[in-house]
């Protein structure tokens, strides 16, 4: 009877032990949580990772810390997080550049999108605006077009570095339109955008948060958005399409990712997270908005298929553009 009171015993333990078990891994998150960004603070990536980490953080009552590790277009930051444990404890907050223009750009890459990570969602679609130095005789898009045409090479642009997002969209545009322009790399976008503030080139796509204070200062000219639609955050300025430069529309974006053999659950955890505080909360629009970006929600296996085919679509614009980094 002894040994039989001791086998009960032994098994309602393992019984109790199985069942904290499921309870701790079912109480995620019961710690801090970290995403990273791999991109300097102030820009587009970075201030949408932040906003998104408060929700995050009110939604599931666990704090939750933006970390920056700028390089490298991103890479530094996404590699990190590749090699950290599938916990959810470490996320990232990637873009169209590291998502789907990277594994066409970097012959070495050591990361690819999909393998090595799991999409939760995209958080932000960041529409790209096109601007001018006000000094450039140009008041519309269709103005800067017809001046690239009859001064070929003369002109030039500027960007963020070979192969990020802004580079590639104006070659695209360039290709569609049938216009040259000199590409000028800088090491970052607010370089870029000094220089054309100060007349040393001639034009430039970047985001909203990046040439839209300019707008409104008076310092920058914006002719279009490539987007399907105005922006909320400058309404005065027309679509490439209603700007006479055809259904042009190659918008930046955002998403969040976890380290690949994240469980399902976690996955789900954060997803739910966000679907509950993110794109219908007035004020996460309205700090949005004031970007000139837009609250965006995809579900996970959704945005896994979205980032497959905006990979293919920015492998076109990096054969386009001829850069290659190895």
């Amino acid at each position: 009877m002894k040994l039989l009171f001791g086998t009960w015993r032994a098994a309602i333990t393992a019984l109790g032990l199985a069942a904290f078990g499921v309870t701790a891994h079912a109480a995620y998150p019961d710690k801090p949580i970290r995403i990273v960004v791999g991109f300097p603070p102030g820009q587009a990536t970075d201030m949408i990772a932040r906003i998104a980490a408060k929700k995050l953080q009110d939604a599931m009552g666990q704090p939750v810390v933006v970390d920056n590790k700028p390089g490298a277009a991103g890479i530094i930051g996404s590699e990190l997080v590749a090699k950290a444990p599938a916990d959810g404890y470490t996320l990232v907050v990637g873009s169209s550049g590291t998502m789907a223009i990277n594994p066409s750009l970097y012959g070495k890459l050591p990361y690819h999108p999909l393998r090595d990570f799991v999409p939760v969602s995209i958080l932000s679609v960041v529409p790209l605006f096109l601007a001018v130095n006000p000094q450039v005789p140009a008041q519309t898009a269709a103005d800067l077009v017809k001046l690239a045409k009859t001064s070929p090479s003369k002109l030039n642009y500027g960007s963020g570095g070979s192969g990020v997002t802004s580079h590639l969209t104006m070659e695209l545009l360039k290709h569609d339109l049938g216009i040259d322009m000199t590409h000028v790399p800088y090491k970052g976008s607010p370089a870029a955008v000094t220089d054309l503030i100060g007349g040393q080139i001639t034009t430039m796509i970047d985001t909203g948060p990046a040439l839209l204070p300019h707008m409104r200062s008076g310092k920058l000219r914006i002719l279009a958005v490539a987007s399907e639609k105005r922006n909320a955050a400058a309404p005065n300025v027309p679509t490439m399409q209603e700007a006479g430069l055809g259904h042009f529309v190659a918008p930046a974006w955002i998403g969040l990712a976890a380290p690949k053999g994240t469980p399902k659950e976690v996955i789900d955890t954060l997803y739910k997270a966000l679907a509950s505080s993110w794109r219908d909360a007035p004020d996460v629009n309205e700090q949005l908005n004031a970007l000139g970006a837009e609250a965006a929600l995809m579900k996970p296996d959704e945005f896994s298929k979205f980032i497959q085919s905006e990979i293919d679509k920015w492998a076109v614009a990096v054969k386009l553009s001829g850069a290659k980094v190895d």
